[in-house]
């Protein structure tokens, strides 16, 4: 389902998702409102991304949102003004939640904004992030909670871990090359970046099909 979002005293514009023709979001996937999907995403089964709270959301090229994903954001307006502590500045514009280029989230990833999750990293299943910002080429292992923190570039999260404080998150170990996970987000990224093209391509040829039979 894609659809725009509804007027709200929090949301007084209405927008329709921007999603890039190369992006596969399955029929039984929702996307609404002020949304951006880059190029090559895969959007999968009962994955929602709503972009009518807090908004705008920004998903990079080459990303997945695998099964279950939830992508939301607490309101970034009150009475026609920004709620600036619900909004992150990536390169120079504003941002709910905003997610780079070749990210994975894994199932039932949460990642609920305000939020950052920059290049290359790879959020494991049941993962939340909460009012966080994820650096570069990270690691965010099944079961984690994010809250209120940052992770620098190049740290991994240990599976189950709750990193609630700045100094928690100082502390996080970086990835070494005898880290178990360090390429864990490469292949998971060539898989679905496949799998998108894949479903893509089907949905073409069903669709050229219908139209000669219709013909």
């Amino acid at each position: 389902m894609i659809e725009k979002n509804v007027l709200t005293d929090f949301c007084t514009k209405v927008s329709e998702p921007v999603i890039d023709p190369s992006t596969y979001v399955h029929p039984l996937a929702a996307v609404i409102g002020n949304v951006v999907l880059g190029r090559n995403i895969m959007v999968a089964p009962m994955a929602s991304v709503r972009g009518d709270e807090g908004q705008p959301l920004y998903v990079g090229d080459d990303s997945n949102i695998q099964d279950g994903v939830v992508i939301h954001a607490l309101k970034t307006e009150s009475e026609r003004k920004a709620v600036e502590k619900n909004l992150y500045e990536v390169n120079g514009r504003r941002y709910a939640v905003y997610i780079g280029k070749r990210v994975s989230l894994a199932h039932q990833a949460q990642i609920h904004g305000p939020a950052v999750i920059m290049d290359d990293t790879f959020v494991g299943m049941k993962a939340l992030v909460f009012k966080s910002s994820v650096g570069r080429r990270c690691v965010i292992e099944p079961g984690v909670i994010l809250m209120g923190v940052t992770v620098a570039d190049h740290r991994y999260v240990p599976a189950g871990s709750v990193i609630s404080a700045s100094q928690q998150a100082d502390q996080l170990p970086e990835i070494t090359e005898d880290y178990p996970m360090r390429d864990i987000n490469r292949e998971v990224v060539r898989v679905n970046t496949s799998l998108a093209k894949g479903y893509l391509s089907v949905k073409k040829a069903e669709n050229l099909v219908n139209s000669s039979i219709s013909c």
